[in-house]
């Protein structure tokens, strides 16, 4: 589910970038703008904002489409009220694009999200009226997932798409990641040198046993040799050896012949 409305956002922002591209004028460079940010199913605008092509509405009378992007690329609901007078009016299908990004900002600051602060955030007036915009239009949308707790009166943010980073974000983004990224040498550098010390106790190990093994294998050659070099017939002579046993059974039998 996730991947598929990334890949959706990736098409739209492919489709928009190629519009904007296509066309010269401020008037229809500023309805493309107007368009992308009603669109039900786009949720990223940094990218269109950082297009060349949007560059033509600066020092226009369209320039406010720009700050209508950085509006939806950044902003909330709650931001726009507070720049209403430089802002121009938002369609409702915009606002409600707006509130939905404001759910996403919110998402990010926490995981459990009182009634009370969203529908100040979100200008909704009653629990009623909260539960089925988040319901209709944040989860059912795929843009979150989360349970409903009415008797604490939050909603549980269980997943939620994120939002475009402002400049200074990903600069502190980029700075984690690097950060991140030295640990992980280091720790790999580590764990490579405890893979070489263990490669080098493994071989020194395989030495010994070869070793043992070789002075096994000569002691039993040696044994071998010195039986074949003293022969089978000093054996046979040796105090304790067959002849003496023959000897010795032969005296045992005349002692038990009875007396004539």
């Amino acid at each position: 589910m996730a991947m598929d409305a990334e890949r959706r956002q990736a098409e739209l922002i492919e489709q928009f970038s190629a519009q904007a591209a296509a066309l010269s004028s401020a008037p229809q460079l500023a309805a493309l703008v107007l368009e992308a940010t009603s669109h039900p199913a786009l949720f990223a605008f940094s990218e269109l904002l950082s297009l060349p092509a949007l560059s033509k509405l600066a020092g226009t009378q369209y320039a406010s489409s720009l700050d209508v992007l950085r509006l939806f690329a950044y902003g909330t609901l709650k931001d726009y009220k507070s720049n209403s007078g430089t802002l121009p009016a938002l369609l409702p299908d915009q606002i409600l694009k707006l509130k939905q990004l404001s759910v996403l900002t919110l998402a990010e600051l926490t995981k459990v999200l009182p009634y009370d602060q969203l529908m100040q955030e979100l200008d909704v007036s009653n629990v009623r009226q909260l539960e089925d915009f988040l319901i209709n239009e944040c989860m059912y949308s795929g843009i979150v997932r989360g349970k409903l707790d009415q008797l604490r009166r939050c909603f549980e943010v269980q997943f939620a798409t994120g939002r475009d980073l402002t400049p200074g974000q990903l600069n502190n983004t980029i700075d984690t990641l690097s950060d991140w990224l030295g640990t992980s040498d280091n720790l790999l550098h580590q764990i490579q040198e405890k893979i070489k010390w263990a490669d080098t106790m493994s071989e020194a190990n395989k030495k010994h046993q070869k070793e043992f093994e070789d002075k096994v294998e000569e002691a039993k050659k040696s044994i071998k040799a010195d039986i074949d070099l003293r022969g089978h017939d000093d054996f046979l002579s040796e105090p304790g050896g067959i002849m003496d046993f023959e000897e010795d059974r032969i005296r045992s039998k005349r002692r038990r012949q009875p007396m004539a």
